[in-house]
Formats: C-alpha cells, sequence, structure tokens
C-alpha cells in the first residue's frame, strides 16, 4: 500500500510542479507586467481589467497559442465560457489542466486497480472538472447580475431624467454599481467611447451576457434608436418586467428544492457508498473486478446512474 501511495504523491507532484512551471508563472509575471504599465498609464484597476481582458491570448507557450489560435471552432466556445464566468484564466490553461487530470486519472487507475478502463473512466470524469467549474462560475456570475440588472435600468432612467445623455448613464452604471454589472457596462461605455458604433456594441453585450433580461435590454434601446420613442419609460417597464420574472425565478426555486435536493442524494448515495465500502474493507469489490461479468454489471449501474441523473436534472430546471 506505501508503494502506490508514493507514486500517486510523485505523480501528483509532477503534475503540479509542470503546471507551475509553465504556465502559472509566466501567466502570473505576465500579469504583473501588465498591470505595472497600465497602471502607470492609467492609474484605474478597472479598466486595466477590462484592457487586459481586450488583449488577453490564448496561452502565454507561443506554440501552444499559435495552435489554438488555428482552432477556431474549438477555442472560441471555451474562450466565450471563460469571459461570461469572469475567471482570469486562458484557454491554453483549461485545456492543459483538462489533460493533465486525464493523465492523472489514468495513472490513478493503473496504480491502485491495475485497470486501464477504470483509470480512463476516472480520468475522464477529471478531466471535465475544470468545465464544471467554470460553468458553475459562470452560473453565479449571471444570477448575481441579473440580480442587479434592475437597479442598473433604474440608474439610468434616473440619470436620464436628470438631463444625462444614454452614453453619461452607461459610465455611472459602471461606476456606481459592484461586479459583474459594473465591468460588462464599463466595456460597453469604453467601446463606444473609444469609436465602436453604439449599435455594434449592444449587440456584444447582448452576445457576452447569456440572460433574456440582456437580450430584452438590447433590443429595446435597438428599436427605440431607429423608431424613436421615450426611452426613460421603456426602460421604467423593463426594470418591472425583470422584477416580476426574478420573483417568479425565486418562486420556482423554493418550490423545486425538494425534488433537487432529492436528486443530489440520489445521485451521489451509490458513489459515496462504494468508496465507503473501498475504505472499510478494500478488498470488497475484487471478486467483481476480476469476473468479466461483474465488470460489466459497474459499467451498466454507471450509465444507468448517469441517465437516471439527467432524467432527475430534466425534471427539477424549470423554464421561466
Amino acid at each position: 500500500m506505501l508503494i502506490p501511495a508514493l507514486t500517486f504523491v510523485l505523480v501528483l507532484g509532477i503534475v503540479l510542479g509542470t503546471y507551475w512551471a509553465f504556465i502559472a508563472r509566466p501567466e502570473r509575471a505576465t500579469e504583473r507586467a501588465l498591470r505595472k504599465r497600465l497602471g502607470q498609464a492609467r492609474g484605474s484597476a478597472r479598466v486595466a481589467a477590462s484592457v487586459q481582458r481586450q488583449v488577453q491570448r490564448l496561452s502565454n507557450m507561443p506554440a501552444f497559442n499559435q495552435m489554438l489560435a488555428s482552432r477556431a471552432g474549438i477555442v472560441r466556445p471555451i474562450e466565450r465560457m471563460i469571459e461570461q464566468s469572469g475567471v482570469g484564466t486562458t484557454v491554453g490553461v483549461v485545456l492543459l489542466s483538462s489533460g493533465c487530470l486525464f493523465m492523472l486519472g489514468v495513472v490513478i487507475g493503473l496504480t491502485w486497480a491495475g485497470a486501464l478502463w477504470l483509470g480512463v473512466v476516472l480520468g475522464a470524469c477529471l478531466a471535465v472538472a475544470p468545465a464544471v467549474y467554470l460553468r458553475f462560475k459562470r452560473a453565479r456570475r449571471v444570477r448575481r447580475f441579473e440580480e442587479l440588472f434592475p437597479e442598473a435600468l433604474d440608474l439610468m432612467t434616473r440619470a436620464m431624467r436628470a438631463g444625462h445623455t444614454f452614453t453619461t448613464a452607461l459610465g455611472m452604471v459602471a461606476d456606481e454599481l459592484p461586479t459583474p454589472i459594473a465591468a460588462e457596462f464599463k466595456l460597453l461605455h469604453d467601446q463606444q467611447n473609444f469609436g465602436m458604433p453604439l449599435n455594434d456594441a449592444l449587440r456584444q453585450f447582448g452576445e457576452r451576457v447569456p440572460l433574456l433580461a440582456a437580450k430584452f435590454f438590447v433590443t429595446a434601446i435597438l428599436t427605440q434608436r431607429e423608431t424613436g420613442g421615450n426611452l426613460t419609460e421603456v426602460l421604467d417597464n423593463l426594470a418591472k418586467v425583470i422584477r416580476d420574472r426574478f420573483m417568479v425565478m425565486r418562486q420556482v426555486r423554493t418550490k423545486s428544492a425538494h425534488g433537487r435536493i432529492t436528486g443530489w442524494i440520489l445521485v451521489a448515495l451509490p458513489p459515496s457508498l462504494a468508496v465507503l465500502l473501498m475504505i472499510v474493507n478494500p478488498g470488497h469489490f475484487d471478486p467483481m473486478l476480476a469476473d468479466p461479468v461483474g465488470v460489466q454489471m459497474i459499467v451498466g449501474a454507471t450509465v444507468l446512474q448517469v441517465v437516471g441523473a439527467l432524467i432527475i436534472r430534466k425534471i427539477v430546471n424549470i423554464d421561466y
């Protein structure tokens, strides 16, 4: 038991050391240099963050960056997810992290269980961890944005009624409200302030923010610019609609809380019980792993577990 544990620690140390030496350390050095230059030029951390996002590379390794740049179909969805999640990382870090986690899972499967298929399955599960983390951060950031969006519309309405222009109202939202809404409105304000047509900047805003409310906002502004009308009244009505929709969402989550908790318990119970049995009795699954029928039963149970989790998720996720 000591030799597999030492092997695992050694492999983990090699993976983490390689990641730090070739990815984390160069990126931190580049980020420090960029922040220093931006601080000298503007003295504003918020502007530095927006500019850094514009010049961010896919990877700090030139060869890997060039290879990723030629794979736009694969890279663009990951880049969009990183942008929407607000995580300060690159596409190269995400892909290399997934690859290292996959290799780590294969090594663990070969070392502890002596089965390549088990290592591949474990590696595949670990490889999706960066994507799961990005999706979690994106969902939390989007929820926070949706909570603050009506306040932003109210602030813009009050500013325009006080005599300010629409562009100035965008800047006030970026200055007065917290993140993540401040960062998105700051980027929208800077884009049109530095020469991008407002219509194009608004459309990019609607693409960056994966919310129906943001698309309502963009559509309302574009329609008002083409047909005319009272923009403050349009924003007032939009803020009311978003608040009512958010209240409905809260009610739906409250009503479905029991089903979601039950689903999590049903999904987590079998693997948790298997891990507990392996800890209490390490040889408990040896007869099943040694028999081809037992292996087929494990694979079938895993497939049914995944299918059941997807069905439960479909039931408790109610569109509103």
